[in-house]
């Protein structure tokens, strides 16, 4: 696993072959990366790293200089090894959470600029991502969600549908919350 772009750009972290979690390939996250830093000034927002895995995405916010990351995963051994890197790396501003994202996301009462998730395709839950964001009101007016997910879903006729972002066998699904950011 490679961290794409800012400050830690080209540090790779080995996650181990046991490691469950399949990560965002590189080519997909620079992309995705290269489309938001036109468009979202990261030292400025809250971010959300749901179904954190290697906690890839999180470290992505961290080096473009967002200084308020949550990253959310329930499974020990990925959290151990985001500890790992989050010392590796001396990063102060990645909040490590262990739950279970849905019981998280109906829990906690903050808001969020954007939210990413990514959970694993054979989630059983996986189809109701979407509406737990906006159900639980995670993101702020103006915010953005990203939702990784394979090509067997279609969510374009959801009613907060922005864009869709093809990388490969990668699906990016974004969605706007309602409203004017502050």
């Amino acid at each position: 696993m490679r961290i794409v772009g800012g400050k830690y750009r080209g540090r790779i972290f080995d996650p181990g072959k046991k490691f469950k979690a399949r990560p965002t390939t590189d080519m997909a996250k620079e992309s995705l990366f290269n489309v938001l830093q036109n468009s979202i000034d990261f030292e400025s927002i809250r971010a959300l790293d749901l179904f954190a895995g290697t906690g890839s995405i999180s470290y992505e916010f961290a080096s473009r200089g967002c200084i308020d990351v949550t990253a959310v995963e329930i499974h020990i051994t990925h959290i151990h090894f985001i500890k790992e890197v989050i010392e590796k790396l001396g990063e102060k501003h990645i909040r490590l959470v262990k739950s279970n994202v849905f019981v998280f996301a109906a829990h906690i009462k903050e808001q969020f600029d954007l939210i990413f998730a990514d959970p694993p395709y054979d989630h059983p839950k996986f189809a109701q991502v979407v509406d737990l964001i906006f159900r639980n009101n995670l993101l702020k007016p103006g915010g953005l969600f990203i939702l990784e997910h394979s090509g067997q879903f279609d969510y374009s006729g959801h009613p907060n549908f922005k864009e869709l972002r093809r990388y490969g066998s990668v699906h990016f699904s974004m969605f706007e919350s309602e409203g004017k950011a502050d």
